[in-house]
């Protein structure tokens, strides 16, 4: 496995593709979530997806098109990249839809806090529209 950090992350093969993503992304709304990011990118399938917060998959990485380590980069770099971009990080609880007990959701078999918590950490845009919509024409 590949380790990316804060030095590497923008040599990384995945890192165009994630960029591409988040402006995608960033040009609908003004949060960017790793769900929206990995179903921009083609890693999750928007299908299974809903199947997933329905609470018919245990788990959200079971869905994943790719291994696992690829998750863990895409994440990492989302994160670098975020942060280059000055977007604030807030951390999100998914609930399971359409059930009365509304219980917490699972990205991963292990239930690990740390990749649980990249998995739900957001980032806000707190900027002016201006800048967003230059980021965005940028690519």
């Amino acid at each position: 496995m590949k380790k990316v950090t804060l030095n590497t992350y923008r040599k990384d093969k995945y890192y165009p593709r994630v960029v591409l993503a988040v402006a995608k992304v960033l040009s609908k709304t003004d949060e960017v979530s790793p769900v929206g990011v990995l179903l921009e990118m083609g890693n999750l399938n928007k299908k299974k997806y809903n199947a997933w917060l329905k609470g018919q998959v245990p788990y959200l990485e079971r869905i994943f098109e790719g291994s696992l380590s690829k998750a863990n980069r895409i994440l990492r770099i989302m994160g670098f990249h975020s942060y280059d971009l000055n977007m604030v990080p807030k951390n999100t609880v998914y609930h399971e839809q359409g059930k009365a007990k509304h219980s917490i959701l699972r990205f991963s078999k292990s239930g690990d806090h740390k990749l649980e918590e990249a998995y739900s950490r957001h980032f806000i845009w707190n900027q002016s529209q201006e800048k967003k919509n230059q980021i965005i024409a940028n690519l």
